[in-house]
């Protein structure tokens, strides 16, 4: 498909660029159909945040971080639009977390797993799981092909962190006695109510702050680490970033 140069000069060059990488993401058998128009519903919920990670987000990604470092075995989990929006930053966050990524796809298709381990092995990764039948078993409390994890990653897994998540294995993931960090645009959503930590921010920025995070808190002790996340209320936080978002669409109303 031919790419059209987007000038830097353009308002919405910095959106039109992540669509971009989308499309070429589906080009590259990384992206379903139905990852592109979840990016378009994601986007609208980027306009009320103000397109910018707030104090909710900026809370929330040292919650992660520090569940993060605490779990014994923690994975990422990661999807196809995921890999084609920030598969370095994922990359980074598994680095500096000591937790292996794991491809999980909704919509299996031939090839997709593995155009998706391929891109992760690029950008640094090793020992990408998910992508071999053999170490696969079904979590409990799921019927779609996303309900099929490794023995070795999320299912021995006791913190996952699961960008652009759907509801239902979310709730499974956390039937499962398991930690749960989504990254999520929309806050009313079922993934972001039911997962124990929800960062309301766009993956292309948060990505990145969560790995720096990761990396800044690392050398902290296991008593501060348990300090700051007990302190997180991610019901409160998720109010929060409506408030904010609530508070942008007043100011847009009466520009």
């Amino acid at each position: 498909m031919a790419r059209h140069a987007i000038p830097a000069s353009h308002p919405r060059a910095a959106s039109l660029l992540v669509r971009q990488r989308l499309v070429d993401g589906f080009d590259a058998g990384l992206v379903a159909r139905e990852g592109l128009l979840a990016h378009g519903r994601g986007e609208a919920f980027d306009y009320m945040l103000g397109e910018r990670t707030g104090r909710a987000a900026r809370r929330a990604c040292r919650a992660a971080a520090a569940a993060l470092l605490l779990a014994s075995h923690p994975v990422v989990s990661v999807n196809g639009n995921a890999a084609a929006l920030c598969a370095a930053e994922l990359v980074g966050i598994g680095r500096a977390a000591g937790a292996p990524i794991e491809v999980n796809l909704f919509y299996g298709g031939r090839g997709r797993a593995g155009a998706v381990a391929r891109t992760l092995r690029r950008h640094g990764a090793s020992g990408v799981l998910g992508t071999e039948r053999a170490s696969r078993s079904r979590l409990a409390g799921t019927d779609s092909d996303r309900g099929w994890a490794d023995r070795r990653g999320i299912l021995a897994a006791d913190a996952v962190l699961v960008p652009l998540e759907d509801g239902d294995r979310t709730a499974a993931l956390r039937d499962a006695g398991k930690t749960v960090i989504a990254l999520d645009l929309n806050p009313l959503s079922r993934t972001a109510r039911t997962a124990s930590i929800t960062i309301v921010d766009n993956v292309v920025r948060s990505a990145g702050l969560l790995a720096r995070e990761i990396e800044g808190m690392s050398r902290m002790g296991r008593g501060r680490l348990l300090g700051i996340l007990s302190r997180f209320d991610n019901a409160a936080n998720l109010a929060e970033s409506v408030a904010q978002m609530r508070e942008n669409l007043g100011r847009a109303a009466h520009a």
